[in-house]
């Protein structure tokens, strides 16, 4: 079992940059692909980026591409998402999870955090 617990959101204005982060408790943690998901009010949970067990490689939304990065720290059971010049529409509860799979689908993930919430402001 992991458990995954994220930090980091808050509230911040349009251009800024927040970090989040999702620390995983479990021996588990380094063989497992992790990733980034968020969900608005209103909408369904969408896909924010991923990144294989190693580091070695990430997919990001289209969305996402060149402002926010997908990172990991396999010693420190940690996994990070560098958000840079944030939108309004950037707003949502912001979900790390974990899988077995390298997938932008989210019911591909056996393991969730509880969410941190990020809000944009403009």
């Amino acid at each position: 079992q992991v458990q995954l617990v994220e930090s980091g959101g808050g509230l911040v204005q349009a251009g800024g940059s927040l970090r989040l982060s999702c620390a995983a408790s479990g021996r588990t943690f380094s063989n497992l692909a992790m990733g980034w998901f968020r969900q608005a009010p209103g909408k369904e949970r969408e896909f924010v980026a991923v990144i294989t067990w190693d580091g070695r490689s990430t997919t990001d939304a289209d969305f996402v591409k060149g402002r926010f990065t997908i990172s990991r720290d396999n010693a420190k059971n940690k996994m990070y998402l560098q958000m840079n010049s944030l939108k309004p529409e950037d707003t949502a509860v912001y979900y790390c999870a974990g899988g077995s799979y390298y997938s932008t689908t989210y019911s591909d993930y056996n393991y969730w955090g509880q969410g941190t919430q990020v809000t944009v402001s403009s």
